[in-house]
């Protein structure tokens, strides 16, 4: 059972809002948790995804952090595509990024929200994950703020380039060509 205390302090963190329990229950049993595309962060590669945990939640668990889990991967697919009981929604056929988890993690002591009730997405490091008193703690200004968004950078490079020389080489027929040039008007005549 992988424990808080067991992952690097650099690992990078996403705080997302986990605004029902049902939300949270999707996660444990089905190992994914859904962003919409629209109000995602610019960056989802992540290591681990923390669940902050809205109003809706019980008292004595709402307004806090109580797990984490780690990021396997992510892809894009459709509100209905997730949540196959909800084809009438309003935003069924909206996209969203469907991240792959882990199992739970549970912190040692829940991350209180103190003053910051209302959050969107928050990067951050398991180091302040360990360290973290209330919220306020998570968010990354000082010295290290320099050192996550290098990382953030590079970690988008690699989920979202394509390189030609990664690509395949790929003979493609001269006719087709050809025809392909006369329909789109780019080519001469051959």
């Amino acid at each position: 059972m992988t424990t808080v205390s067991g992952i690097a302090d650099t690992a990078l963190v996403l705080i997302a809002v986990t605004p029902e329990p049902r939300d949270l229950d999707i996660a444990r049993l089905l190992g994914w948790y859904r962003i919409p595309l629209k109000t995602a962060p610019k960056v989802i590669s992540v290591d681990y995804l923390a669940f902050y945990q809205g109003g809706n939640f019980p008292v004595g668990h709402r307004w806090q952090i109580e797990y984490l889990a780690n990021v396997r991967g992510h892809e894009l697919t459709t509100r209905a595509e997730l949540l196959k009981d909800q084809l009438d929604h309003p935003r069924a056929k909206e996209e969203y990024f469907k991240l792959q988890l882990g199992s739970l993690i549970a912190l040692p002591q829940p991350i209180p929200a103190g003053d910051w009730k209302r959050v969107t997405f928050i990067y951050s490091t398991i180091q302040r994950i360990k360290n973290a008193r209330e919220l306020a703690d998570l968010p990354v200004h000082d010295e290290e703020r320099s050192v996550l968004w290098q990382a953030l950078r590079e970690r988008a490079l690699k989920s979202q380039e394509y390189r030609a020389n990664d690509l395949p080489e790929i003979p493609l027929d001269p006719e087709l060509l050809a025809l392909l040039g006369k329909l789109s008007g780019k080519l001469p005549d051959c």
